[in-house]
């Protein structure tokens, strides 16, 4: 039997802290929700996070490093640009399918202008540095596939701009995501039709000869 690990005080306060961003974003969540809902005191909050700036933007690197966990096996393959595209897409979507509120605090972040207090800007920066360099990944993929004549000679930030929104979008879209496609998207069956969805309509796109 393989032994639960129990979560420690910190990661528990990482993990309530990403559902209350995720649902009410930087400004809206307070430090003694925080501590009701993590089981603990304020105290105890400033013993693992100086802030709840410094809070959040942890819970940011955290889901930030499990996505860049989950695509490391991809990226570092040696296929080609036709099969490592489509297992990067998966590879994102399985990560945000396995913990609900990523893309919802992901989406957030992007659109939220929070302003951090000074000694916090180089640990915001470091976590912008971590979006750019897993979306750098992507767009390396792209361009590769460009200049092999794979794929067609698309704009790589737009083409990046439609994979955001064909996945983060998608995982964040809650009731709405959940009218339109007449269920939960988080069920096992949506996860696995949102897959090959988006890899068709990427792949197809990049592929697709634009004067036909």
């Amino acid at each position: 039997m393989v032994e639960r690990h129990e979560p420690t005080s910190r990661e528990k306060i990482l993990e309530v802290a990403e559902a209350l961003f995720a649902r009410s974003g930087f400004a809206g969540v307070g430090l003694r929700e925080l501590a009701d809902r993590s089981g603990l005191g304020k105290s105890s909050l400033f013993h693992h996070f100086r802030s709840k700036g410094h809070l959040y933007l942890e819970v940011l690197r955290t889901v930030l490093e499990r996505i860049q966990e989950r695509l490391a096996p991809v990226i570092r393959s040696q296929s080609g640009p036709a099969e490592k595209l489509p297992a990067w897409v998966e590879a994102l979507i399985d990560a945000l399918a396995e913990h609900p509120n990523s893309a919802r605090l992901l989406l957030r972040a992007l659109f939220e202008d929070d302003d951090f207090p000074e000694d916090l800007e180089p640990q915001a920066q470091e976590v912008e540095g971590i979006v750019m360099s897993i979306l750098g990944t992507y767009q390396a993929i792209v361009q590769q596939g460009i200049d092999l004549e794979i794929f067609q000679p698309v704009s790589v930030t737009d083409a990046t701009q439609t994979m955001i929104g064909a996945t983060v979008y998608h995982f964040a879209s809650g009731e709405i995501g959940e009218a339109v496609t007449g269920g939960p998207i988080f069920a096992a069956a949506a996860i696995q039709r949102r897959r090959r969805e988006v890899v068709h309509f990427l792949i197809g796109g990049l592929t697709a000869d634009p004067t036909h």
